[in-house]
């Protein structure tokens, strides 16, 4: 992982804890099953199960840190596609932060850093250069209008492992439909 990564998001949280407030409402939990991981449309768990947890750190002042974590498969599936060891990677770490804040009552922003961590993972070691090591590292920026998001993914480094990809970007456009029982509907 990134090692000046790592130093930027701790420095993030020790600037940021003395005006925390340890309300207990600054950490939140997830915890989840889910039949398929899918992230962009793709499966990352070959159409099976995984489990997926994290934390967050919501500071009052708009700052928030977190991790969140999820079983893969797609790392060993790429090594025994091709025929290398591709590592097992059996998990994806994302770290992330940044910062949130509003505009107007119905308009809000987001702004962070993002690296997924894939420990473990060796496509940068595949012949012939065809892959770059899995981990990638993305900045982001959001705009919600009410119950519509829309989010643009800048890759700071090559993506996911695919040779060349620096500089790709994805474009995210969601809403979150409150529906009856505590349901919500997200279309994407």
């Amino acid at each position: 992982m990134n090692k000046r990564l790592v130093a930027l998001a701790a420095a993030t949280i020790v600037a940021a804890l003395p005006g925390a407030s340890y309300a207990d409402d600054m950490f939140s939990f997830n915890l989840g099953a889910v039949t398929d991981y899918r992230y962009r449309g793709i499966s990352q768990s070959r159409l099976r199960p995984a489990l997926q947890g994290g934390v967050d750190a919501t500071l009052p002042n708009g700052f928030y840190v977190g991790t969140w974590l999820s079983t893969i498969k797609w790392i060993k599936d790429t090594g025994r596609i091709n025929g290398y060891d591709a590592g097992s990677a059996p998990i994806e770490v994302d770290l992330y932060g940044g910062y949130k804040g509003q505009v107007t009552k119905d308009l809000g922003y987001d702004v962070g850093l993002l690296q997924y961590w894939y420990p473990s993972n060796k496509l940068g070691d595949a012949p012939g250069g065809a892959f770059k090591n899995a981990n990638t590292t993305e900045v982001y920026g959001a705009l919600t209008f009410t119950v519509v998001t829309l989010k643009y993914s800048h890759a700071l480094s090559n993506t996911f492992g695919n040779a060349d990809s620096k500089n790709s970007w994805y474009l995210d456009l969601s809403a979150t439909v409150e529906g009856p029982w505590g349901l919500s509907i997200t279309p994407h």
